[in-house]
């Protein structure tokens, strides 16, 4: 599959129907410590913008809400792979990402056939606490000879002066949480993803 090089990654449905109709195409709805309800409700509004703007959405660890709600995508981290029903997913042709961090890691991810890998942090970043350094570019070009055609996500402390690297070491697409949602203008700031990542599209 053709990966889009901009892959933005949100923490609320107010964020997504702000930045998506910019002209977003693929975007990951990751939000935490909701109730049931809430998260039902932010999960089918995202599946609502996204089909009126032509973007993917990305439904991260809430596979099952993603199978009840009819959405097509969801990101997996290594825990949520645990308790993840991948005959459901495949099932109901729901495309699933996950995360990876070491060789172990990717191997288990690739006996899965996923939609794609991604590999972080490629950066050091502030949104969490990590239990990983940064990977850096080699091993996004090491990540890349593994994974051949399988689209590989870059994520973690990414800018878009850090762009050309990244897709130079062989990332299909950048993956960002920080540096929109902490911009003071993240409209402006997408705008400038966007503009940046525009070259790399296929």
């Amino acid at each position: 599959m053709r990966f889009d090089p901009f892959y933005l990654i949100v923490s609320d449905i107010s964020a997504l129907e702000r930045l998506v109709p910019l002209g977003v195409r693929l975007v990951q709805l990751r939000i935490k410590d909701r109730s049931e309800a809430e998260l039902r409700d932010q999960i089918a509004r995202a599946k609502a913008v996204c089909q009126a703007h032509d973007a993917q959405l990305v439904v991260n660890d809430y596979w099952r809400i993603a199978l009840d709600l009819g959405c097509d995508m969801v990101h997996l981290g290594q825990e949520d792979m645990e308790t993840a029903d991948f005959a459901a997913l495949r099932r109901a042709n729901v495309r699933f990402g996950l995360s990876t961090h070491d060789r172990a890691e990717l191997e288990r991810a690739l006996a899965l056939d996923p939609a794609y890998v991604a590999l972080g942090p490629i950066y050091p970043t502030l949104l969490k606490k990590m239990a990983w350094g940064p990977q850096g570019l080699d091993r996004v070009t090491e990540w890349k000879g593994l994974v051949g055609s399988l689209p590989l996500v870059g994520i973690g402390g990414l800018t878009p002066e850090r762009l050309p690297g990244l897709f130079a070491a062989g990332a299909d697409s950048a993956a960002v949480v920080t540096d929109i949602q902490q911009a003071s203008s993240p409209g402006a700031r997408c705008a400038e993803w966007l503009a940046a990542t525009r070259e790399y599209a296929g």
